[in-house]
């Protein structure tokens, strides 16, 4: 039994959100039955992040094993044909024994785009959230840093009854060029529509409707309903996903 590993891109404008479901097009079913076609065979994968409908990547990951012979070559470029333009198989190759692409990740980090001009851009339509209004990132710099660190993030997503709601939220950066706002999140692992939770909240920051050193009340509150609302998923991509070295 082998294992391998791909990087993946995609658009997810048309499926709904990554993980395959019966009888709706997602990322991970048509990423799959594509696989089943090339190697002859049913293929179950695994993946680094289960993103939400409209949500983007550009560096997801995700693993599978077999004991089929594969040639992560072919197997790229015959994905490619099967799969495109929506969905893009950037790399291919063995993983060492034992990797999982969800379970041996120690780091996901995701951007979330606003465009800020009062037009939208009708080529940024389906990759940014268009928020036409002026956006303070200081005050929102100084409220995300109230984030860092080991934290439950019940206030900021939602969490299955008996998971636990710790998260380890490594960095936030907030950052501008032009009418383009760009909020960087990186941490261990993310509960479910935390970063939209989070982006919405910045947002409120942004605009004066909450104030920076409400942050801190707002997580510690444990509560979904004290924090902003969830921004769109358009505007958001899972951009990367780190390893330990030896798995790299």
């Amino acid at each position: 039994m082998a294992t391998y590993r791909m990087v993946v891109a995609y658009d997810g404008t048309p499926f709904h959100g990554f993980a395959r479901q019966p009888e709706v097009d997602t990322v991970q079913g048509t990423v799959e039955a594509a696989m089943a076609k090339v190697l002859g065979t049913p293929i179950v994968t695994s993946a680094a992040g289960r993103t939400d409908a409209g949500v983007h990547a550009l560096g997801q990951v995700m693993s599978f094993n077999t004991d089929v012979e594969v040639d992560p070559d072919n197997l790229m470029v015959r994905l490619n044909s099967m799969c495109g333009p929506a969905i893009a198989i950037l790399a291919a190759g063995r993983a060492p024994a034992g990797f999982d692409a969800r379970f041996s990740a120690v780091a996901r980090t995701y951007e979330y785009g606003l465009f800020t001009r009062s037009v939208a851009d009708p080529f940024a339509r389906h990759t940014t959230w268009h928020f036409p209004h002026p956006l303070d990132r200081e005050l929102m710099g100084k409220a995300a840093a109230a984030l860092l660190g080991e934290h439950a993030f019940d206030s900021f997503g939602r969490v299955e009854e008996g998971k636990n709601p710790v998260r380890r939220v490594e960095s936030i950066e907030v950052e501008h060029d032009g009418d383009l706002t760009t909020i960087r999140i990186t941490a261990n692992s993310f509960i479910q529509q935390m970063v939209r939770s989070i982006v919405g909240t910045l947002v409120q920051v942004g605009t004066g409707k909450i104030h920076p050193d409400e942050m801190d009340r707002i997580l510690h509150a444990r509560n979904r309903a004290q924090a902003g609302p969830v921004a769109p998923p358009h505007g958001l991509f899972l951009v990367s996903v780190e390893y330990p070295e030896e798995l790299v």
